[in-house]
């Protein structure tokens, strides 16, 4: 069966602008391999972490929303394990409710860019 999900990462700072698209483009690549859709990106750019994670202060963020089967997510999360440029990651199913909302954070992000 078919659910919507999203799934937030955080990449090591060090990374160049190209080596973190490298990457995100990596994780995309398994979620369509998997017969799964990306319905919206987000990079959320550099942001500073309330405490330290693995000896770092900061880390890009990125958000991928997508529907898939629930097999897909075990093979993504092993794969976030296994990437060392991945400091931290959540991945979750999203209801109706949170479908709804996510479908109206993107209508108003995209009239702020039409503005």
């Amino acid at each position: 069966m078919v659910h919507n999900y999203e799934t937030v990462f955080i990449l090591t700072p060090v990374l160049s602008e190209a080596q973190m698209k490298e990457t995100v483009e990596k994780f995309k690549g398994i979620i369509l391999a998997d017969k799964g859709e990306v319905v919206h990106e987000e990079n959320w750019g550099l942001k500073k972490f309330a405490y330290p994670i693995q000896k770092k202060t900061t880390g890009f963020y990125h958000l991928i929303e997508f529907k898939s089967s629930g097999e897909l997510i075990k093979k993504l999360e092993t794969e976030y394990k296994r990437d060392e440029k991945v400091i931290r990651f959540l991945t979750f199913r999203l209801d109706k409710h949170s479908i709804a909302y996510a479908e109206k954070r993107r209508k108003i992000k995209l009239e702020e860019t039409k503005s």
